[in-house]
């Protein structure tokens, strides 16, 4: 029990001394599970090869005794059964190995006549032997406990037969296993401490092992999850010319081609961006000089105002993705100086509350009476990203009819909280929806880099923008923005 609680002890330690991973549970499961059965069937075979090795040779030489005894008694031994009992109690008394193996003489009733233990050597004993020898005639092996003492013995019954052919008694040979025993769970200790020695080394190597492998595993890890949230172009170090080498350099060739895609995108994006603003400011310029004939027809004139509205849109898209291209480029610095964000926010919801109730939505602004403390930021950017989210709002949860607006003072930070009553984002999307281009199943019009460049904004004034679905329906964007005055 004690080597199972040293190896239970060690064990554990391990476990909480090594990193945790799926991988590294199932190779130590997998080779310290069959190290251990595979050392548990050795300690078992080995004990049990010793433990039937020393029962063997003991039953061996006491039965070698027994028959050389009865061999002299059947051979030098008179006829008068007087004469034949004092000789077995001299035997018994002169007999040499007393203090090793008990020699006894019982009767054919199982009377114990003579002990060499002397005349007071105890009860007459009762085991199962003595009879079967009466009855085979033959010498008969015991191990097992002894009734009168419950002590653990070996004991070989050899049948008397006298000249008549009449068996009068039984010649018995009995020791205790104590000694035999310790030595057998001698054996058992040695083997499982040897056992345990090796579960030990077969641990350390393989943790060893583990970190060589683990390592520059969870060093990939790492770096993959930094390319996947768009740091393309990092790049794995690793010292190894294997597998994982192989891997490193695999994912690095594969960063820097991102890396690349990336660039040439950005180029392309912002180059379009640029010769796109010309034509749609033409575009925008004569619309409105030719709306203001007053001469003009009225369908021309709707035409008109649809194609100044379009242009608009098509500008503010494009201005979106000129600032997304310079947010990636580092191009993008902020205007920073105290700001009254809640006259800010206030301007931005009321301008756009006019414009949403013309599409049928109503911007209820929750008014606060609480102190809100100017803080540093960048007015213009924080208007961009309220406008933003205010027409992500309208447009994939205005058939809710309803915006909610809020701002709040919270943890020295400004907080502020607009919510659409909306069809909410499907719980899977809500991690990718800040992803630039991501626009999921919603089938709203635009280009989907609107809140990747609200997020950045935000990150950039050392905030948070989180999104999640409000209870009862919806969708939930917080803006978190920290005083650091």
């Amino acid at each position: 029990m004690k080597i199972a609680t040293k190896l239970d002890a060690l064990w554990g330690r391990f476990r909480s001394e090594a990193p945790s991973g799926g991988l590294r549970r199932r190779w130590l499961l997998n080779t310290a599970s069959v190290v251990f059965a595979l050392g548990l069937v050795c300690v078992l075979t080995i004990t049990a090869g010793f433990s039937a090795y020393y029962y063997s040779a003991m039953e061996a030489d006491m039965h070698k005794r027994a028959q050389t005894a009865t061999d002299f008694f059947s051979d030098a031994v008179g006829q008068n059964y007087n004469d034949f009992y004092q000789s077995c109690i001299i035997y018994a008394q002169t007999y040499d190995d007393k203090n090793n193996i008990e020699l006894q003489f019982i009767t054919e009733d199982g009377y114990l006549a003579a002990s060499s233990y002397g005349q007071w050597a105890g009860l007459s004993p009762n085991t199962k032997e003595i009879r079967q020898a009466v009855e085979s005639r033959g010498i008969v092996p015991f191990v097992g406990r002894d009734s009168h003492t419950r002590e653990r013995i070996m004991a070989v019954s050899a049948p008397m037969i006298f000249s008549t052919g009449e068996v009068v008694g039984v010649l018995r040979y009995v020791t205790s296993t104590r000694i035999l025993d310790g030595q057998i769970a001698l054996v058992a200790i040695t083997s499982s401490l040897v056992l345990l020695v090796v579960m030990a080394m077969v641990l350390v190597s393989s943790n060893i092992y583990l970190h060589s492998i683990m390592n520059p595993v969870a060093e990939i890890t790492e770096k993959a999850k930094r390319i996947a949230n768009g740091s393309y172009g990092v790049q794995i170090k690793t010292p190894y010319k294997d597998e994982i080498g192989e891997l490193a350099e695999t994912i690095n060739e594969m960063s820097n081609k991102i890396a690349q895609n990336e660039k040439m995108q950005s180029e392309f994006i912002s180059q379009l961006s640029h010769e796109l603003r010309t034509p749609l400011t033409v575009i925008t310029g004569w619309s409105e000089t030719l709306l203001a004939d007053e001469n003009m027809d009225a369908d021309t004139r709707q035409g008109m105002k649809i194609i100044s509205s379009e242009a608009k849109r098509l500008t503010e898209m494009v201005m979106d993705l000129l600032d997304f291209t310079r947010m990636q480029d580092g191009r993008v610095t902020l205007a920073v100086e105290p700001t009254d964000l809640r006259a800010v926010f206030e301007e931005t919801v009321f301008m756009y509350g006019s414009r949403l109730a013309q599409e049928g939505i109503e911007l209820h602004y929750e008014e606060s009476d609480e102190d809100i403390p100017e803080i540093p930021c960048d007015p213009k950017r924080l208007r961009q990203v309220f406008l933003n989210i205010l027409d992500n709002g309208a447009k994939h949860g205005g058939e809710g009819g309803r915006i909610d607006a809020s701002m709040n003072y919270e943890d020295d930070a400004v907080v502020v909280r607009i919510r659409d009553y909306g069809p909410g984002i499907p719980e899977d999307e809500i991690p990718l929806v800040k992803k630039k281009f991501y626009k999921g199943s919603s089938k709203a019009r635009g280009t989907g880099i609107g809140l990747a460049v609200c997020d950045e904004i935000v990150e950039m004034h050392g905030g948070e923008l989180t999104l999640e679905n409000a209870p009862g329906g919806g969708t939930l964007v917080t803006v978190r923005l920290p005083n650091t005055h």
